[in-house]
Protein backbone atom coordinates (compact mmCIF):
# COMPACT_ATOMS: atom_id res chain seq x y z
CA UNK A 1 0.00 0.00 0.00
CA UNK A 2 2.86 2.41 0.69
CA UNK A 3 3.92 2.14 -2.96
CA UNK A 4 0.45 3.41 -3.94
CA UNK A 5 0.94 6.50 -1.77
CA UNK A 6 4.27 7.27 -3.44
CA UNK A 7 2.72 7.40 -6.92
CA UNK A 8 0.83 10.21 -8.64
CA UNK A 9 -2.50 8.49 -8.06
CA UNK A 10 -3.68 11.21 -5.67
CA UNK A 11 -2.57 14.24 -7.72
CA UNK A 12 -6.10 15.18 -8.76
CA UNK A 13 -7.44 14.48 -5.27
CA UNK A 14 -4.82 16.82 -3.83
CA UNK A 15 -5.78 19.61 -6.23
CA UNK A 16 -9.47 19.06 -5.50
CA UNK A 17 -8.68 19.15 -1.78
CA UNK A 18 -6.99 22.55 -2.19
CA UNK A 19 -9.99 23.79 -4.19
CA UNK A 20 -12.35 22.58 -1.44
CA UNK A 21 -10.29 24.47 1.13
CA UNK A 22 -10.48 27.61 -1.02
CA UNK A 23 -14.23 27.23 -1.37
CA UNK A 24 -14.63 26.85 2.41
CA UNK A 25 -12.55 29.98 3.00
CA UNK A 26 -14.59 31.83 0.36
CA UNK A 27 -17.79 30.77 2.16
CA UNK A 28 -16.41 32.31 5.35
CA UNK A 29 -15.46 35.52 3.54
CA UNK A 30 -18.91 35.83 1.94
CA UNK A 31 -20.57 35.16 5.30
CA UNK A 32 -18.45 37.91 6.85
CA UNK A 33 -19.43 40.24 4.00
CA UNK A 34 -23.11 39.58 4.60
CA UNK A 35 -22.69 40.03 8.36
CA UNK A 36 -20.94 43.36 7.84
CA UNK A 37 -23.26 44.73 5.16
CA UNK A 38 -24.28 47.55 7.52
CA UNK A 39 -20.85 48.21 9.04
CA UNK A 40 -19.59 51.67 8.01
CA UNK A 41 -16.29 51.50 6.14
CA UNK A 42 -16.32 47.71 5.73
CA UNK A 43 -14.91 46.46 2.42
CA UNK A 44 -15.95 43.13 0.96
CA UNK A 45 -13.49 40.26 1.05
CA UNK A 46 -13.00 37.52 -1.52
CA UNK A 47 -10.61 34.63 -2.10
CA UNK A 48 -8.09 34.26 -4.91
CA UNK A 49 -7.47 30.62 -5.76
CA UNK A 50 -8.67 29.95 -9.29
CA UNK A 51 -6.26 32.51 -10.77
CA UNK A 52 -3.34 30.92 -8.92
CA UNK A 53 -4.33 27.45 -10.12
CA UNK A 54 -4.70 28.63 -13.72
CA UNK A 55 -1.25 30.27 -13.61
CA UNK A 56 0.29 27.14 -12.12
CA UNK A 57 -1.26 24.96 -14.82
CA UNK A 58 -0.10 27.34 -17.60
CA UNK A 59 3.44 27.12 -16.28
CA UNK A 60 3.89 23.84 -18.15
CA UNK A 61 2.11 24.73 -21.39
CA UNK A 62 2.97 21.86 -23.69
CA UNK A 63 2.25 18.98 -21.32
CA UNK A 64 -0.80 16.83 -20.86
CA UNK A 65 -3.21 17.74 -18.07
CA UNK A 66 -2.00 14.72 -16.07
CA UNK A 67 1.58 15.97 -16.34
CA UNK A 68 0.55 19.52 -15.44
CA UNK A 69 -1.32 18.37 -12.34
CA UNK A 70 1.56 16.07 -11.41
CA UNK A 71 4.02 18.97 -11.64
CA UNK A 72 2.02 21.33 -9.42
CA UNK A 73 3.73 22.52 -6.26
CA UNK A 74 0.91 21.99 -3.75
CA UNK A 75 2.56 24.10 -1.06
CA UNK A 76 2.38 27.10 -3.42
CA UNK A 77 -1.35 26.72 -4.05
CA UNK A 78 -2.83 28.66 -1.18
CA UNK A 79 -6.15 30.48 -1.11
CA UNK A 80 -5.50 34.16 -0.47
CA UNK A 81 -8.16 36.40 1.03
CA UNK A 82 -8.10 39.93 -0.36
CA UNK A 83 -10.14 43.13 -0.16
CA UNK A 84 -12.25 43.48 -3.29
CA UNK A 85 -12.86 46.92 -4.82
CA UNK A 86 -11.26 48.67 -1.84
CA UNK A 87 -11.62 52.09 -3.46
CA UNK A 88 -15.28 51.59 -4.34
CA UNK A 89 -18.34 51.92 -2.11
CA UNK A 90 -22.10 51.69 -2.52
CA UNK A 91 -22.85 54.11 0.25
CA UNK A 92 -21.61 57.35 1.72
CA UNK A 93 -20.26 55.49 4.78
CA UNK A 94 -17.64 53.69 2.63
CA UNK A 95 -19.16 50.20 2.74
CA UNK A 96 -19.01 48.33 -0.57
CA UNK A 97 -21.09 45.23 0.26
CA UNK A 98 -24.26 44.57 -1.71
CA UNK A 99 -26.21 41.89 0.23
CA UNK A 100 -28.09 40.73 -2.88
CA UNK A 101 -24.88 40.19 -4.81
CA UNK A 102 -23.30 38.41 -1.85
CA UNK A 103 -26.28 36.04 -1.78
CA UNK A 104 -25.62 35.17 -5.42
CA UNK A 105 -21.91 34.62 -4.68
CA UNK A 106 -22.85 32.41 -1.73
CA UNK A 107 -25.18 30.27 -3.86
CA UNK A 108 -22.53 29.98 -6.59
CA UNK A 109 -19.89 28.97 -4.07
CA UNK A 110 -22.18 26.30 -2.59
CA UNK A 111 -22.72 24.80 -6.03
CA UNK A 112 -18.98 24.83 -6.71
CA UNK A 113 -18.29 23.18 -3.35
CA UNK A 114 -20.84 20.44 -4.02
CA UNK A 115 -19.32 19.84 -7.46
CA UNK A 116 -15.86 19.56 -5.94
CA UNK A 117 -17.13 17.08 -3.35
CA UNK A 118 -18.68 14.96 -6.09
CA UNK A 119 -15.40 15.08 -8.04
CA UNK A 120 -13.41 13.85 -5.03
CA UNK A 121 -15.92 11.05 -4.48
CA UNK A 122 -15.63 10.08 -8.16
CA UNK A 123 -11.83 10.02 -7.95
CA UNK A 124 -12.04 7.57 -5.04
CA UNK A 125 -14.59 5.45 -6.93
CA UNK A 126 -12.16 5.33 -9.83
CA UNK A 127 -9.39 4.21 -7.48
CA UNK A 128 -11.64 1.49 -6.05
CA UNK A 129 -12.43 0.27 -9.54
CA UNK A 130 -8.74 0.11 -10.45
CA UNK A 131 -7.83 -1.74 -7.24
CA UNK A 132 -10.42 -4.49 -7.86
Amino acid sequence: MSSLLNTNVFDYVNVLDKALDASAIRHEAISNNISNADTPGYKRQDVNFEVQLAKALRHSRYKSMDAKVGDLKMNRLKPITYTDYSGYSYRIDGNNVDPDTEGVYLAKNQIVYQGLEMSVAQEFKNLQTVMR
